[in-house]
């Protein structure tokens, strides 16, 4: 039996003799107050020279009596009750003490073995973790190896038109993608560099156009624009109505931009608390990423991405047309011109990155 149900009929037998306890000191009161009433009615027969009085107040006296000798014995029984209700306490008692130390123990013996099966798993955690950690910094070295040799075409870009995949996506039409998209080409339109520069603009974009713009056009940068957060980015769903689109991980998004052939230099993430997303996508994705430390407005995020492609279209480097869109915003007196942050792989510099010659290619 468990201590719950033991302590419940311990509370239930100390409330019947509490209650038989009570009952017989009111049956005593009782007892000895109709004694008292028996002797004074056996001091006035006495009294009384009247024989009427005198007999009437002996009938008295007696039916005091008896009442006093009724009251008497129910005193009696009620304390028997008690008595016995005593000793049903005492042993519920014993039982209750006797299970509280048997569930303690089992209690404990469940507690050790809990404690025993977190270290077993945190041990094989810890040689997991090991094992992981082993195979991230062989993939991390050959990664590096990969970015050393490629950085050297880095700092004297190739002599081709830069790629640039623009991505906008607003399913419920709360952001002005259309207007950032518009502010981009006219941006790269009137550059000195304009020549250079080769915009693939999908609007309305799903991961589908994502995908078929990675290997159909093979990007040097990657644009997104839309709503998004520290770990995910919202791709608009291929209905006709508003909706509220298809969140893709970060995860994902670096798998998607992993799996080409040549995976893009850059990764703008023009979409609020991406941030840390484009830090994770230099640690073995891409050489560069832009993303923003905390929720930017739409007029800092529209202006930020044109001026940006705007200086790299002009021939500037990637650290240079950073530091230029922030400074813009500045000038413009917005606010979010310090949420717009731009984070390197290891071994690459973003000021000695230029993405366009400052003259036109021969061959395109």
């Amino acid at each position: 039996m468990s201590s719950s149900t033991i302590r419940s009929q311990l509370e239930r037998k100390r409330a019947q003799k509490a209650d038989a306890e009570k009952k017989a000191s009111a049956a005593r009161t009782k007892e000895n107050a109709k004694r008292a009433d028996a002797t004074k009615a056996r001091a006035a027969a006495s009294k009384t020279s009247n024989d009427s009085t005198r007999k009437s107040r002996s009938r008295d006296a007696d039916r005091y009596e008896q009442d006093a000798n009724a009251a008497g014995k129910d005193a009696a029984a009620w304390q028997t009750k008690a008595s016995k209700y005593l000793v049903e306490e005492v042993a519920l008692q014993k039982q209750l003490s006797a299970a509280e130390r048997s569930e303690q123990k089992a209690s404990e013996r469940k507690r050790e073995q809990t404690d025993t099966a977190l270290e077993r798993q945190r041990a094989q955690q810890v040689t997991a973790a090991r094992a992981e950690t082993g195979r991230l910094l062989d993939e991390t070295a050959m990664r590096f190896d990969v970015h050393e040799r490629a950085i050297a075409e880095l700092r004297q870009p190739k002599k081709e038109r830069l790629r640039i995949l623009v991505l906008t996506s607003s399913g419920r039409d709360d952001l002005r993608v259309g207007r950032e998209q518009k502010q981009i080409q006219d941006a790269v339109r009137f550059a000195s560099g304009r020549d250079q520069v080769r915009l693939d603009v999908r609007p309305a974009a799903t991961g589908e156009d994502l995908l078929n713009g990675l290997t159909q056009g093979t990007p040097h940068v990657v644009h997104f624009s839309g709503h998004g957060n520290e770990d995910v980015i919202v791709f608009e769903e291929d209905v006709d109505a508003h909706n509220d689109g298809r969140a893709m991980s970060g995860r994902l998004l670096g798998r998607a931009l992993q799996a080409v052939d040549e995976t893009p230099l850059l990764v703008v993430l023009n979409a609020c608390k991406t941030a840390e997303q484009a830090r994770r996508l230099t640690e073995g994705i891409a050489a560069f990423a832009i993303g923003h430390s905390d929720s930017i407005g739409d007029s800092d995020a529209i202006n930020y991405a044109a001026r940006f492609y705007a200086s790299i279209a002009d021939g500037q480097s990637i650290g240079a047309s950073h530091d230029l869109a922030k400074t813009a915003l500045e000038m413009m007196g917005l606010p979010d011109h310090d949420l717009p942050q731009l984070y390197a792989a290891v071994g690459y510099n973003p000021y000695e990155a230029r993405l366009v010659l400052s003259e036109l290619p021969s061959d395109s």
